[in-house]
């Protein structure tokens, strides 16, 4: 037996959902895991920053809640995605499910900022079908005032798995006024030109969905005053990318 799935590993969870067609491909069992380094001013989900704000679970009773959907999730082209929070914030946990879901015989894709990609071993990328990598902006002094965080450990780690062959699936969103600098774009869009195991480039306009999160949880809203961008603006951030040879939309 691997190591992976000896033992009742446990991690802290924040809850799950199904989705279609923006956490990989087909229809998706989606698990929150609760915990994250960084402070993206734009971040959706305030309520799975910390790990203590989830709930502990193990590994099988995971598997058992997937297992509802397996057929489902087959049938459809889909799997089972990791996201968060940060799933590379428990490495041990996140490792094992993917483990458990391969065995299984599910398409596995693993949703990260890459800040944390150095805990990803080995045999985790192993396990990763596809990886949902964010790259916050392109800028270094911009993805420090976005996230809290340093953009050159996304970067080695989106080399990293471009060595391995592991697939990638460029998440970048558009903020008016954070991420919206065409020549940062440029850079990013060379930088991903050159990473062959990127199948496409996913440019997501900014939102406010999650603002109702913070009013609950009494966090003032950072970018509650920033626009959304227009349909031209994020048409022509995807043409950076398409005109260097990579799939955007």
């Amino acid at each position: 037996m691997s190591p992976l799935t000896a033992g009742p590993a446990t991690g802290r969870i924040h809850s799950w959902d199904l989705s279609t067609g923006v956490d990989g491909p087909g229809t998706r069992f989606v698990l929150f895991l609760s915990g994250c380094p960084l402070r993206c001013l734009y971040c959706a989900n305030p309520d799975t920053w910390h790990l203590r704000d989830g709930r502990g679970a193990t590994v099988d009773e995971v598997m058992a809640e997937i297992d509802k959907y397996r057929p489902f999730l087959t049938t459809t082209g889909g799997g089972v995605t990791l996201t968060g929070g940060e799933p590379l914030l428990q490495p041990a946990f996140t490792g094992a499910v993917l483990r458990r879901c391969k065995e299984a015989g599910l398409h596995t894709a693993l949703d990260t900022s890459g800040f944390p990609g150095a805990r990803a071993t080995g045999e985790l990328l192993t396990d990763t079908d596809l990886v949902l990598l964010d790259i916050k902006s392109f800028d270094p002094a911009a993805y420090r005032g976005l996230t809290g965080g340093d953009l050159a450990p996304t970067l080695t780690f989106a080399t990293r798995l471009n060595r391995l062959g592991v697939p990638m699936w460029i998440r970048y969103v558009l903020v008016p006024g954070w991420t919206d600098d065409l020549t940062a774009v440029d850079g990013l869009a060379e930088f991903v030109a050159g990473l062959d195991t990127v199948d496409r480039v996913d440019v997501l306009p900014f939102h406010k969905l999650g603002a109702a999160k913070y009013e609950a949880l009494g966090i003032p809203f950072p970018l509650k005053d920033t626009p959304t961008p227009d349909a031209g603006l994020t048409r022509q951030v995807c043409e950076r990318f398409r005109a260097r040879g990579k799939a955007a939309y």
